[in-house]
């Protein structure tokens, strides 16, 4: 018998809300985190917006020792560590104190770059020759498990402390790694999500690729319109995003709160055959991910109340909508309802799953299906096969109990979680 493995924290530092409280509320207003910054203009950006968290009033004395503040410049690092303690704070467990670890606790923690800003200052010291002033935490700062390394030494975890990079599956991914391992038995709880740097050195290629908006510079809330027919391109984000998943047993025994059960889910590849390359999907093979998904959790197509989509507000967004439809065999009015929070925080990239996995959570546990913001013109070939008013561009308050997250990566992989309230 697998164990069951239910959600009993999250934790969340994205573009248009820092923390849980601040998060919900953004979703359910439809509060955007996208804005100009005059340095990706002074840069010559063709876009020059973006969603990047606002961490300037945090105190990260809260988060951080004064030894690990010290020439701290790895902001994806920040944005993972305020979240990931976060979450571990809102599940009501305690930091490891005692000399002994706790073996029971481990954290799969996922990023595509980890300070980039830090590489950089790096460089120039290096080419001026001075190896000397890099300080002791260059290494820390700039190795992509350095996020889950910093939170494990925080937290005391004793389980397996390591790092996933997917590319924009990296978030959802890493909450299925999570899963899996308590579902097995090898760990108790698991501190699971995602983190993405932000600034231009990390947006510039995609600038360069010509796939972000550039006529919305002067309206950045605008520019991120997944579904719509003008959706110009994905506007880049930064932030993370964070679950504690602890097995059935170990919450129940301690009292937690339970925010929603995770059912199962699925991750492939297309191969970059069919179709499908460094940037495009195998159709085939997001349709087979989101089936094998259904099948791992045991259960019908029928049963999805809800999806949340990756949809980045790109020209693969109908393509998108014909693989769920494919992969459900549920057409027009069965359609269930779908939603992208991208249109409020933009594509934070490797954060991406694990931010809209949190909010997926919220609306369980609030029992709503949070808008879609800047969808009023549905793109044609959406309409053809999902009726408007199954893209919801209000909150909507309606009994919801299964909701499918999907995301879709470069490389061509796929990732598919299962997401259902908790039933005894």
């Amino acid at each position: 018998m697998k164990n069951r493995v239910v959600v009993t924290g999250l934790g969340v530092c994205a573009p248009n809300g820092v923390g849980l409280e601040n998060f919900s509320k953004a979703l359910n207003s439809g509060q955007s985190g996208i804005r100009f910054y005059n340095e990706l203009k002074e840069l010559n950006f063709s876009c020059q917006i973006a969603g990047k968290p606002n961490i300037e009033n945090i105190d990260l004395n809260q988060y951080f020792s004064k030894v690990q503040l010290k020439d701290l410049n790895a902001n994806g690092l920040l944005y993972g560590v305020i979240a990931g303690v976060d979450a571990w704070n809102d599940a009501t467990l305690e930091k490891s104190t005692a000399e002994t670890p706790d073996w029971d606790a481990g954290i799969i923690f996922g990023t595509g770059i980890l300070g980039v800003d830090k590489f950089r200052e790096s460089i120039y010291k290096l080419d001026k020759g001075d190896v000397r002033r890099l300080g002791s935490t260059s290494v820390i700062q700039t190795m992509a498990s350095g996020i889950s390394a910093y939170l494990g030494g925080i937290l005391g975890c004793g389980n397996q402390v390591t790092t996933n990079s997917s590319a924009c599956t990296t978030g959802t991914e890493a909450i299925l790694m999570g899963f899996e391992r308590i579902q097995e038995g090898k760990a108790k709880r698991m501190l699971v999500g995602s983190c993405s740097d932000s600034g231009p050195y990390v947006w510039g290629g995609f600038d360069a690729m010509r796939i972000l908006p550039r006529n919305y510079n002067d309206n950045p809330e605008a520019a991120s319109r997944p579904m719509s027919a003008n959706a110009a391109g994905f506007v880049p984000g930064s932030g993370a995003g964070t679950l504690v998943l602890e097995s059935l047993e170990s919450a129940l025994e301690r009292g937690a709160k339970i925010y929603g059960e995770i059912l199962g889910g699925a991750v492939n590849s297309g191969g970059q055959r069919a179709g499908g390359s460094m940037t495009a999907p195998n159709n085939t093979a997001v349709q087979r991910c989101i089936q094998e998904a259904l099948s791992n959790a045991a259960i019908s197509a029928d049963a999805i109340d809800a999806i949340n989509g990756h949809l980045t507000a790109t020209s693969k967004d109908p393509v998108e909508i014909d693989n769920w439809q494919q992969a459900l065999q549920r057409k027009g009015g069965e359609f269930p309802y779908i939603n992208s929070f991208k249109s409020q925080i933009g594509h934070c990239l490797a954060a991406a799953g694990s931010i809209e996995c949190v909010g997926t959570m919220l609306q369980l546990d609030q029992q709503v299906l949070f808008r879609n913001a800047n969808c009023e013109d549905v793109h044609p070939d959406i309409l053809k096969l999902v009726p408007t008013d199954k893209i919801p561009k209000k909150t909507l308050n309606f009994p919801v109990k299964i909701i499918a997250k999907a995301s879709f990566g470069f490389g061509d992989v796929n990732a598919c979680l299962i997401f259902s309230t908790y039933t005894e």
